[in-house]
């Protein structure tokens, strides 16, 4: 029985968990089914080795933009910046950017103004923005929606664990909501049930490898073919057969991520 195909649409592969590995962490996520992932870059310092990783490997996209945990520490982004980035066949998302006010609220700030920034690129690149926010839902929720009312952009709320008004807040203005090993976690049932009163057509799933790995590997290192896991979880959520899930979840990848394209497998 061929396995149903699925995409990691949020990993760091350049990360040192996977440092010369790479090619073994692809052929274990093919295995799986998981034929395609993003690889995030969280540091523009680090773009250069990030999209190294994207051009050796076909299955591997990549995106780019300043975390909200590092914005204080990093040179401030341009628009310009990131929109010569957007450049790159292999480029396919700006960020991750957003806020993080709970380990870092201290740059609160900066924070804002670097995802206005990263808002803007988005907005004249056309490519989808990826947010990471936590414990910062009401500027985040006001923050994307002032700005969409000044230009449309299209944009997925990562690692999305936030609450269910954020994600009502993300959905209203045409967003997609990213299910990753958390929502797998036995006590994670309010998430769940957030996602359960989504729209299908919205949601993607995701690793953030090497973090947050779903059961059985918790507490482990993630990687991409575990995407599949949290997938299983997800198609329980909505009520579909892992084929199904699997193959709304590509379609649904596919219209946001529009230019994460493979190519077609030649006819024999």
């Amino acid at each position: 029985m061929t396995t149903a195909l699925i995409t990691d649409s949020h990993c760091h592969l350049d990360f040192p968990d996977f440092e010369g590995k790479i090619g073994d962490y692809v052929a274990s996520a093919a295995e799986a089914g998981v034929h395609r992932m993003v690889t995030i870059c969280t540091r523009l310092r680090n773009e250069p080795s990030v999209r190294a990783i994207a051009e050796a490997h076909e299955p591997i996209f990549y995106a780019a933009g300043t975390h909200p945990m590092s914005a204080a520490e990093e040179p401030l982004a341009t628009v310009d910046e990131l929109v010569a980035l957007a450049a790159h066949p292999k480029f396919v998302g700006i960020g991750e950017t957003g806020l993080d006010y709970h380990y870092t609220a201290d740059s609160a700030e900066v924070q804002k103004t670097s995802l206005r920034i990263h808002i803007q690129a988005a907005q004249e690149t056309g490519l989808p923005l990826i947010i990471h926010a936590r414990a910062a839902d009401e500027d985040m929720a006001r923050i994307l929606s002032e700005e969409h009312a000044n230009a449309p952009y299209s944009c997925v709320m990562h690692c999305f664990s936030s609450s269910a008004e954020l994600g009502k807040a993300a959905l209203d203005l045409g967003f997609y909501l990213s299910m990753s090993g958390i929502a797998a976690f036995p006590k994670s049932q309010e998430l769940r049930d957030i996602f359960a009163s989504a729209p299908v057509d919205r949601i993607l799933v995701e690793t953030d490898a090497p973090y947050l790995a779903p059961p059985p590997y918790r507490g482990k290192r993630n990687e991409p073919a575990y995407v599949a896991h949290t997938a299983r979880v997800g198609a329980e959520v909505f009520g579909m057969s892992y084929p199904e899930f699997a193959a709304q979840t590509e379609t649904n990848f596919e219209r946001l991520f529009s230019k994460a394209v493979l190519p077609k497998a030649s006819a024999a």
